[in-house]
């Protein structure tokens, strides 16, 4: 069952048994199925390729970030948030919030993990999660065998950075969103922000506020809702009214809403797609905007509003109208995009994309004992939506064959280390 080591690699491989899941992915998702398998009782073990829980708030987010959502839809199960935080928690809040809750819960991931390939072995009905454990002086390769995995490393787990014709001869500094802290370091410079979703809006207002000229792509339609209607949030009062209103009704809704608060964005250059925003985000996972100040500079003209970018040449774009504009840094607010399919093999649970086939709030359970967390397109609520759904499912299959059979190892498994 299990790959054959050389004499020169047996001290430096690991072979180990796992009682229960591995969960992959030490972020709000894992830490909430973690959470919920130990309520149950169930062992498990987390691998985490960073060296700390939720790398990509803690390593890939600018500094001035917070939830997006009032911190209720944020909280994961079982661990409200404290109440002297503020309705808008910030990234080092929610980051602290995250620590509290893995040591409340008693979880301790494996850092330093990264999974090179998890594959599911028909023979004997186990999955073979093979990893790179660099934690120590020296790389080892450690196998986890298991009954179930648990994918949890979510829907943003790698940047997209898009190739650009001339981008190599353009000379200044290019970086990706998720490696910006602060535009404090960009003061006095011309800035292109290439993207115009929730990051390219907030980095271009960071810009701003730190005396940085920027200009923003915008190459496709947007949707930009305020924050909060009438002191309630935007998203609160979508989901009240979803209740009783079709999903049609409520998108025509919060259109006549954002033009009543915000005014007509088009003619800054911002131009509605023809899908309602509720159903855009549904159908094709495109998150709308909330405006939390970008706006008011782009009406004052301190952010600029440009078309798609043609080509890069030293110190200068062109954009796809014609004009060229002078700049010094670009930064990239493209996105991010799922890591599953490099590293997850033979499974019919994910598309080619790394997104579950089904559509929530189906989209958490394969075959074979495999789940999915985190991919619902729903931010955090979905997340503790679906690690809910996948604690309890593993913990009542855990327990009915621990009840039937005595836990023992099959004579092939016998150079494996049992973890619990």
């Amino acid at each position: 069952m299990f790959q054959t080591f050389g004499p020169e690699d047996f001290l430096s491989s690991r072979c180990i048994w796992v009682n229960g899941p591995v969960i992959v992915g030490a972020g709000p998702s894992g830490l909430a199925v973690g959470a919920g398998l130990k309520n149950q009782g169930v062992p498990f073990i987390i691998l985490e390729r960073a060296n700390c829980i939720a790398s990509l708030w803690q390593k890939k987010t600018y500094n001035r970030l917070k939830l997006h959502l009032p911190k209720k839809f944020c909280q994961l199960p079982n661990f409200p948030f404290p109440e002297d935080f503020p309705e808008y928690p910030t990234k080092f809040q929610f980051i602290s919030y995250l620590e509290s809750y893995a040591k409340h819960f008693d979880i301790n991931p494996h850092f330093n993990e990264t999974v090179q390939s998890a594959k599911y072995d028909e023979t004997f009905g186990l999955w073979r999660v093979k990893t790179i454990s660099t934690g120590g002086p020296n790389a080892i390769g450690v196998e986890y065998i298991c009954r179930w995995l648990v994918v949890a490393t979510g829907e943003n787990a790698e940047k997209v950075a898009p190739e650009f014709e001339g981008l190599q001869d353009f000379g200044g500094h290019v970086t990706h969103a998720c490696d910006y802290k602060s535009g404090q370091s960009y003061s006095g410079e011309r800035v292109l922000v290439v993207g115009c979703g929730n990051s390219g809006m907030e980095v271009s207002l960071d810009l701003c506020n730190h005396n940085a000229n920027p200009s923003m792509v915008v190459r496709s339609s947007v949707h930009v809702l305020p924050r909060e209607v009438f002191g309630k949030s935007t998203f609160e009062l979508a989901v009240s009214m979803m209740k009783w209103l079709p999903l049609w009704l409520v998108d025509k809704i919060m259109l006549i809403l954002a033009h009543l608060i915000l005014g007509n964005t088009e003619k800054y250059g911002l131009k509605r797609p023809c899908m309602g925003p509720l159903e855009l985000k549904n159908t094709a996972g495109k998150t709308p905007v909330l405006d939390i100040g970008a706006l008011d500079k782009i009406r004052s003209g301190e952010i600029k509003i440009v078309p798609g970018i043609k080509k890069f040449s030293r110190g200068r774009v062109e954009l796809v109208n014609g004009q060229t504009l002078e700049v010094d840094s670009v930064i990239l607010a493209t996105g991010y995009r799922s890591n599953v399919p490099s590293w997850l093999k033979d499974d019919e649970l994910f598309s080619e994309e790394g997104i579950p086939k089904k559509p929530f709030p189906n989209g958490w359970k394969g075959k074979s004992g495999v789940y999915a967390v985190g991919f619902t397109r729903r931010g955090l609520s979905g997340a503790s939506s679906d690690a809910i759904c996948v604690a309890h499912d593993i913990a009542k299959c855990w327990k009915e064959e621990t009840k039937h059979k005595k836990t023992s190892m099959d004579p092939r498994h016998r150079r494996c280390i049992s973890h619990f």
